[in-house]
């Protein structure tokens, strides 16, 4: 049965109080929508591709007809090489990209909630989380809530102390782990590195926790307002580690419940 509340705990890892659960977390899980709208969002930022009209045409070739025997291909007139043509040095494409072709994917509204909800809900299961691959074993309750105290953090070992007694610490040791140089020639275009994705905090307003952890590898942080499936299941992968600050979670019904 699903939970009607969850924990509110301190920075210093204490239980201090309850607070009741949105239905939003009763929403079951759904891989399949969520993928379909992560990949929507992604589509969003796809740089369109597209070919210069007269790519591998700015030539005099032309073909010399029949009767002398070769074949009847554009050619240079001052020699026999052939140009223009898709098969020669230097041609046009045959089936080049077009920047007008339509890259951006759409999922109708209702599926795209849908999906929010069910990424919203897989953050308060344990084995969904577990299963994504974060290091649980130390986090105290699912979804893991804290007092809105978190949102005030100005420092960057403030944060990492607050990690440290909330049990999400041993899962940035998981994404430094995981850090590797890439392959190939991405080394060159702005992304020398990958790693996994760490914990999530999602808050209600931003007083310099945002600031204060982006230098931990794998965090990010969010306000409630700005949520999407994207940020709640990388890769498509539902069960991100998660924590709320209290005043986020009261907002949920608000903005992501049913209409």
């Amino acid at each position: 049965m699903a939970k009607v509340s969850a924990k509110v705990f301190n920075l210093k890892g204490k239980a201090t109080g309850k607070v009741r659960l949105s239905q939003i977390f009763r929403t079951p899980l759904r891989p399949d929508v969520i993928k379909r709208a992560v990949i929507a969002i992604q589509s969003h930022s796809f740089q369109p591709q597209g070919r210069d009209p007269m790519a591998g045409k700015r030539t005099t070739a032309e073909s010399r007809g029949v009767g002398m025997g070769i074949s009847r291909v554009s050619r240079l007139k001052e020699r026999q090489t052939a140009a223009f043509i898709p098969s020669a040095v230097g041609g046009r494409d045959a089936y080049p990209p077009l920047a007008e072709k339509k890259i951006r994917r759409k999922i109708p509204r209702k599926e795209m909630r849908l999906a929010l909800q069910s990424a919203i809900a897989a953050t308060a299961s344990k084995e969904v989380v577990a299963s994504r691959g974060h290091v649980v074993d130390d986090v105290p309750d699912f979804p893991l809530v804290v007092i809105d105290e978190i949102e005030g953090l100005n420092k960057t070992k403030d944060v990492r102390d607050a990690f440290l007694q909330l049990g999400i610490w041993p899962d940035i040791y998981r994404v430094r782990e995981s850090r590797k140089i890439r392959a190939g020639k991405g080394k060159k275009r702005g992304r020398k590195t990958k790693q996994a994705a760490g914990p999530l905090i999602i808050i209600n307003e931003n007083k310099g926790i945002a600031e204060a952890a982006r230098n931990i590898p794998g965090v990010d942080v969010v306000t409630v307002n700005s949520l999407n499936a994207e940020l709640l299941s990388p890769g498509a992968h539902p069960g991100r580690l998660t924590m709320w600050t209290s005043s986020a979670l009261e907002k949920l019904d608000k903005l992501f419940g049913e209409r």
